[in-house]
Parts: C-alpha cells; sequence; structure tokens
C-alpha cells in the first residue's frame, strides 16, 4: 500500500489502521536540537480527539501519545522520531455488512477492488478519519519547528458549517476563541448555530460538511519550488490526503474567478523596510512561491459520509439492490474535529519547504 509518505526533506510516514493495535507516524528529517517532549504532542492531539462532545462520534479514546525514537534529553537528535497511539476503544461490529455491501460515500467499494479483499475493512481501515490523529502527531512536531525558528504561526477555524458561515473574522480573537467552542468556530454565536445545525442533521439520521480557513502568519517570501513542487501544489496534495476533503482553495479562489484582473490583482507598497500588497487575493502565493502576506486557505469538507438515514445500495454477492442504514459510532460532521488537521498538514509542508530553501538550518542552534 505505498502513498504513506509526504514531504522530501521533512518527510512523514503514517501507519496503523482505525480498528488495528495502534496508529502511528514516523518523521525523518527534523533537524536536531529542537526542544520536545510528549507534551507538546498531546495539546495538539487533545484538539481532535474523539468523544469529547455531543456533535462528534462518541468512540472514546484517549489518543494518548508515546515518543518511542529520535528523542534525547527532550532535544531531537536528528534521528527518525517514531510516535504511536494504542487503539482502545474499537467496535468492529457493525462493520461485518460492508465486507458485502458498500456504504454510500465510503471507500468499501473502491478498497475492496483495488486490495483484492485482503484490507482491513473494520472502522474503514486505512481509509478512516482515525488516521488523520497520525497527521496531528507529525503536524505538531512541525509546528514547534516552524514556530521557534521562525516565528510561523498557523490559525484555522470553522468557517462554515451547512449554509451557516461566518465572513467577518478577526484572527485575534478567533486565535483566542476558536477552541473554547464544540465547532472551533471563531464566533460564539455563531458556533451555537452551527452546532444546532449538526444536531439537527443527526436527528434526522443525515450529516453535515463545511469549510475549515487557515491562515499563516510569518512566511518568508520565496518557500516553493516550480513547478510541480510549487507551494499550492504539495499543500494542496497534503490537505486533499485529509479524509472527505473535496475543495481546496487559495486567497480570492473561485471568486475571484469572477473578477476583473484590476480588481483581483494585488498592488505592491512599502512598509518600512517590508514589501507588502494592499489586498491579499492571492492568499500569500505568487508564481507558486510564497510573498510573505499571509496564507489563506480554505478547506472544503463534504458530508459524512456513515449516517443512519436508509439509503439504496449494492449486495456485490448477490448483485440485489438492497436498503442501508449505517449503525455505529460516526461523527455527523467531521469540520469541528478536522481544524486541527488542517493546521498539522500545512504546517507539514511548509517545514519540508522551509528545510528545503534553507531558512530552517540542518542543526538548530541553543
Amino acid at each position: 500500500m505505498p502513498g504513506n509518505l509526504i514531504g522530501e526533506r521533512f518527510v512523514t510516514m503514517s501507519f496503523g489502521e482505525s480498528h488495528g493495535t495502534c496508529i502511528g507516524t514516523v518523521i525523518d528529517g527534523c533537524p536536531p536540537g529542537l526542544a520536545l517532549t510528549e507534551s507538546d504532542i498531546q495539546k495538539e492531539l487533545d484538539k481532535r480527539k474523539p468523544g469529547q462532545s455531543v456533535i462528534t462520534t462518541q468512540r472514546k479514546e484517549a489518543d494518548k501519545v508515546s515518543i518511542i525514537s529520535g528523542l534525547f534529553n527532550n532535544l531531537t537528535t536528528g534521528a527518525p522520531i517514531c510516535m504511536i497511539i494504542w487503539n482502545k476503544d474499537s467496535d468492529s461490529r457493525s462493520y461485518e455488512s460492508v465486507k458485502t455491501i458498500p456504504r454510500p460515500g465510503h471507500s468499501d467499494f473502491t478498497s475492496l477492488v483495488k486490495y483484492g479483499g485482503f484490507s482491513d475493512y473494520r472502522g474503514s481501515g486505512r481509509f478512516s478519519g482515525r488516521l488523520t490523529a497520525t497527521f496531528v502527531m507529525a503536524g505538531a512536531v512541525s509546528q514547534k519547528l516552524l514556530h521557534d525558528v521562525l516565528g510561523i504561526e498557523t490559525i484555522a477555524y470553522t468557517k462554515q458549517i451547512g449554509d451557516i458561515c461566518i465572513d467577518d473574522i478577526q484572527l485575534d480573537v478567533a486565535r483566542e476563541i476558536r477552541y473554547t467552542n464544540d465547532t472551533r468556530c471563531p464566533n460564539n454565536e455563531f458556533a451555537k448555530k452551527m452546532s444546532e445545525s449538526i444536531l439537527e442533521a443527526r436527528r434526522g439520521g443525515d450529516s453535515l460538511g463545511g469549510v475549515v480557513e487557515a491562515v499563516t502568519l510569518g512566511v518568508p517570501v520565496g518557500l516553493g519550488e516550480p513547478i510541480f513542487s510549487s507551494l499550492e501544489s504539495d499543500l494542496s496534495k497534503a490537505l486533499f490526503s485529509i479524509p472527505a476533503v473535496k475543495a481546496v482553495e487559495f486567497g480570492s479562489g473561485f471568486r475571484g474567478c469572477a473578477m476583473l484582473g484590476s480588481k483581483n490583482n494585488d498592488t505592491f507598497y512599502k512598509d518600512q523596510n517590508k514589501i507588502m500588497t494592499r489586498t491579499n487575493n492571492s492568499g500569500g502565493i505568487l508564481g507558486g512561491l510564497s510573498n510573505g502576506m499571509p496564507l489563506v486557505i480554505r478547506v472544503g469538507f463534504k458530508p459524512a459520509a456513515s449516517i443512519l438515514k436508509p439509503q439504496r445500495t449494492l449486495n456485490l454477492d448477490t448483485g440485489d439492490e438492497v436498503e442501508l442504514s449505517v449503525s455505529g459510532r460516526h461523527d455527523p460532521c467531521v469540520v469541528p474535529r478536522a481544524v486541527p488537521v488542517v493546521e498539522s498538514m500545512v504546517s507539514l509542508v511548509l517545514a519540508d519547504h522551509a528545510i528545503r530553501s534553507g531558512h530552517i538550518p540542518a542543526v538548530l542552534k541553543s
């Protein structure tokens, strides 16, 4: 099952299955000398772990991380960093039917064909959103590396759930309150409405999708490698690797497609010794390279596929159409728990490019 690595110089491998013994990640390429502890990783994992509210899956996992290599005296050594989480609360009984009756909107059918029936289907196995915990483990390391060396910070939050969307977002407020409510929205009034809409969908046996927006501050000019490793190319690949992601846009995105060039272009000016742009329709990237303005990315998530509402599907053994109602413990909306995942994936790519460009040295100084 290739395709489990991301990055060129800061390389991350994800491993494990949703209902397997454990899940984990290995980072190869983190420079020696970074101060790091398990609590640094746990702090980020706690933001996405299941069972935290009524609008998430009720699977109870502590998601307690163990760092088993790559550290000595709480400093990275330059050796591969291996981190694992033991699965404690998996219940595979509700997944027996998906061996022959694929769930609409899921990977059951495609993975069955591709792997000849040998892949682990329990809890969606390798295709489960549970594997995003491995992204967050690696993301916690890359976030600390970026922050400690370059002062880079990524702030993600829920921008939209269903048809409820918030446009007037103050970044300082978002930084402070996004993790203080269940929906990870930077406005508590909108957060309440979003939570109510998720619960209404769940009561109807249905689900909702939405949008996570991420803003990254402090990015130096020139990150990215044309042409096929442009910053947009690599960020898009990483973000589309998150389960349920169906859309990624930068800056003005699709809105910019309807604008005149004279309105969409970002004009330059000089503020003391720094060259900036008056607007940021480019989302902080020009020609695939960072331009020093904040990176602005929006990530669209489809409605959660596992729903209780009956839907038509196919019994692969008999060829007959059947009606399927998906039981088990599932998120009615994946967006709130995806916020730290988006932060992590953005940070993984930026750390890789910062090392490739020489902005992060091969050995860190104390």
